[in-house]
């Protein structure tokens, strides 16, 4: 097994993204940051952060009411393919609610650098999260899930 194989499923996504806050926080302190009003940046961080949990609760109230998992530790135990609500938008609104959840972070911390660990971010969740996710899926569900992916966006 290589050791980019063992990255598969490793580290949950709630974990990654308060490692990749703490890594856009701490690099806010040592490179240049822009200067905006802090009103801007507080009504920027409660908006993004509205609407982070907007997306990303109404991905897990979808799942519950599907009455399948929502540990993304193990895809392989999904008991039904969820196709509707917010996921006829978007497969992934948990994700993309924590993408958004750091973008506000870094508008707060008024750090445009900071775009370069999300970037990171989602390089890691589609090769190491999303796509073991959908390889899993895509055995308990075939075809499907096939269709589905060819009709809704991985992200948005």
């Amino acid at each position: 097994m290589t050791k980019l194989k063992k990255l598969k499923l490793l580290i949950p996504p709630v974990a990654q993204v308060i490692i990749i806050a703490a890594l856009i926080y701490g690099a806010s302190l040592l490179l240049p940051t822009l200067s905006l009003n802090e009103t801007i940046k507080i009504t920027g961080l409660i908006i993004f952060t509205f609407i982070a949990t907007l997306i990303g609760v109404a991905g897990i109230i979808t799942f519950k009411q599907a009455q399948t998992t929502v540990n993304p530790m193990a895809p392989d135990s999904a008991s039904s393919l969820v196709t509707h609500g917010i996921y006829r938008y978007t497969r992934n609104p948990m994700y993309l609610g924590l993408v958004i959840l750091l973008m506000g972070e870094i508008l707060f911390l008024a750090f445009p650098f900071g775009l370069v660990f999300i970037g990171v971010f989602i390089a890691y969740m589609n090769r190491f999260q999303i796509a073991p996710e959908e390889q899993a899926i895509t055995r308990l569900f075939g075809d499907d899930f096939i269709t589905y992916q060819q009709h809704t966006r991985r992200w948005i």
